[in-house]
């Protein structure tokens, strides 16, 4: 694997060479922090409406969440519509679908307006079961799906080379390489007068007061932003405000590619309910070299923080693709991160206990494509003083302890449980037991150390 664990999008495409933050500072209307879907999404839409904003990136453009993604463009969020539904009411599924559909269709149309080559392909995606059991689950997903006035219809078969129970069909999705489509969209967005700041951190944000004349402060690594409005679109907000950490939880999927004819790509976008031994598989393709595609296989999510051995993860997804599809060896392979909500539904809006001029987007549970394009158009919206029918849907500050209790419960026992037995860990009796190559936790003269000695034989 010539590119080892770096994604095709970022290995396929040149690094972004925006400056960083002059040490002066600068004053926008809106400072964006976060240069992914949601970041740029939402300082492209309000610097074409004329406000004067300002994107702050802690790495180069669409490097993180954005650029490790596997890019599906697609309503087709696993089995979603039904669960919402029970859990909340139809017209939240509605408004659920409608939005992510909403987002597709913008998208789609702003490649074709701006002409951004991102390799945008239309094709179907597909929800489907291979357990017997679950024909029932999916045929109600269906119900659900087409309540919610989707492009959804039930099958029996499809084009991937092993057979399903059945399945949801959506059609008229897309796919697309993400970090090209990202650096158009950022071009287009210097071009209406927008600045890009990369590798510069941001530590801070004072909320300020803008309505008295006192601007919000971002605080980085290098200098100030002073802007009326911020928008955190870091993926995970790095502010410790609101609750949200309470409200998140952070998981892992790892990724193999593998060398295809363009004759043996299926023509689908599909991802397995999870019931299936071995867990939830997601299949796509994309154009690869000489006419040639690449099959794109996501699988084997971990919860991020826990002790989990990522080599057989991989191992355990080559094995199940090369059976599945008859390849040979990965040609790429990485790992893709997601921050998700408890009720399924990320948070979109005011950033709780941060005032009236501090907003977030996060919480989009694997669907980040969408729901990071929803959140600019969304974000957009709010900061122009616009009613959205997405506002209170997405709202950080909402409540609705019967539809995500259990989950919440569920996900800080987990973290209290980590945090708990993090604190006794100790893996090896010192510095001198670690070998080239391994890390591990020693308790010395200071306390817990964590170590790691390189190939070279020095110690960190």
């Amino acid at each position: 694997m010539p590119d080892g664990n770096v994604s095709w999008w970022v290995s396929s495409t040149a690094a972004s060479s925006y400056p960083s933050l002059p040490a002066e500072g600068v004053e926008a209307d809106v400072a964006v922090l976060g240069a992914g879907i949601a970041g740029l999404t939402t300082a492209y839409a309000l610097a074409r409406e004329g406000r004067s904003v300002v994107v702050v990136e802690a790495g180069r453009i669409a490097e993180g969440v954005s650029g490790y993604t596997t890019a599906k463009v697609t309503v087709g969020h696993s089995l979603i519509y039904a669960d919402l539904a029970d859990r909340f009411d139809a017209a939240t599924a509605h408004g659920y679908a409608q939005s992510q559909h909403e987002a597709l269709v913008w998208l789609c149309d702003t490649v074709e307006r701006e002409g951004l080559d991102c390799d945008l392909e239309r094709v179907p995606k597909l929800v489907y079961t291979e357990v017997v059991e679950e024909r029932d689950t999916v045929e109600g997903e269906v119900d659900a799906a087409v309540a919610a006035d989707l492009p959804a219809s039930l099958v029996t078969t499809s084009d991937l080379p092993y057979p399903i129970v059945a399945g949801v069909r959506y059609a008229d999705q897309a796919q697309f390489h993400p970090r090209r489509y990202l650096l158009g969209l950022a071009e287009r967005f210097v071009a209406l007068g927008g600045r890009i700041f990369e590798q510069n951190r941001a530590l801070d944000v004072d909320a300020g007061d803008a309505d008295s004349g006192q601007p919000c402060v971002v605080h980085t690594e290098q200098g100030e932003v002073r802007a009326g409005e911020v928008v955190v679109a870091t993926h995970y907000p790095f502010l410790d405000r609101g609750l949200l950490f309470a409200r998140l939880a952070a998981y892992r999927d790892v990724v193999v590619a593998f060398d295809i004819a363009a004759e043996a790509d299926p023509g689908v976008m599909a991802i397995s309910d999870g019931t299936e031994q071995g867990g939830t598989h997601s299949v796509r393709t994309a154009p690869y070299s000489d006419g040639r595609r690449l099959l794109i296989v996501t699988g084997g999510q971990f919860q991020t923080g826990q002790e989990t051995d990522v080599e057989d993860e991989y191992a355990t997804l080559t094995a199940w693709t090369q059976d599945r599809f008859g390849v040979g060896d990965p040609v790429h392979r990485w790992s893709t991160q997601d921050a998700s909500s408890v009720d399924r539904m990320p948070y979109i809006g005011r950033l709780p206990l941060s005032g009236d001029h501090v907003w977030v987007a996060t919480g989009f549970s694997a669907w980040g494509m969408t729901g990071g394009t929803m959140a600019g158009l969304l974000l957009t919206d709010l900061l122009q003083g616009r009613e959205n029918p997405w506002g209170a849907l997405y709202d950080p500050s909402r409540k609705d302890v019967r539809a995500s209790a259990g989950k919440l419960v569920h996900e800080n026992l987990n973290v209290a449980k980590e945090l708990v037995s993090g604190q006794f860990r100790v893996d090896v009796g010192g510095a001198d037991d670690l070998a080239p190559g391994q890390a591990g936790i020693y308790r010395g003269p200071d306390g817990r150390t964590a170590a790691y000695r390189d190939e070279a034989g020095a110690l960190h």
